[in-house]
């Protein structure tokens, strides 16, 4: 008797401790539309800028609570400044006179989240850096492009978990 009551009562303590568990997102639903300006880009890499607006578009679409539009037509507007993107080589290649074969990326962005219906600034100039490693095989300008695409996709999964995360209630 003891263990038909121990297993039925079993499913119940589980079940107990997802009660907390929010199945919605917790932006309010008021705010669920974005805008994201091309990103200004302040560095050495002509792509940069353009190519985190994309991604952090990208990502905002995949994510799926946000809805995107032009400028005027959103409540949340994301704005940002790619401000440093700096090469340090990491490995040399011996039988090429000691010349780099692989350098470290690291790159930062500033981003403002900006509430457009009210005007205020929720988060104003937060950097965000990403990095990565490119290995030289031809030229170095291409081994940088070959580097975009990376740092801007992880400077747009940062962008958009903190637009998630921020505490819009709390205003």
């Amino acid at each position: 008797m003891k263990r038909r009551t121990l297993l039925l009562l079993l499913p119940a303590f589980l079940l107990c401790g997802c009660a907390g568990y929010r199945w919605t997102s917790r932006v309010p639903e008021e705010i669920r539309t974005v805008a994201v300006p091309v990103f200004q880009n302040k560095t050495q890499l002509a792509e940069l800028g353009p190519m985190t607006t994309q991604y952090t578009l990208r990502e905002f679409q995949r994510e799926g609570t946000f809805s995107i539009r032009r400028s005027g037509d959103s409540s949340i507007e994301v704005q940002g400044v790619v401000t440093k993107a700096d090469f340090s080589p990491v490995a040399y290649e011996r039988g090429y006179g000691m010349r780099a074969g692989e350098y470290r990326c690291f790159a930062t962005v500033e981003v403002s989240i900006v509430d457009k219906d009210n005007g205020k600034v929720l988060q104003a100039n937060r950097p965000y850096s990403a990095e990565t490693t490119i290995s030289v095989q031809g030229d170095l300008l291409t081994a940088k492009r070959n580097a975009v695409p990376r740092l801007a996709s992880e400077f747009a999964r940062q962008i958009v978990d903190a637009v998630l995360s921020y505490p819009y209630n709390k205003q």
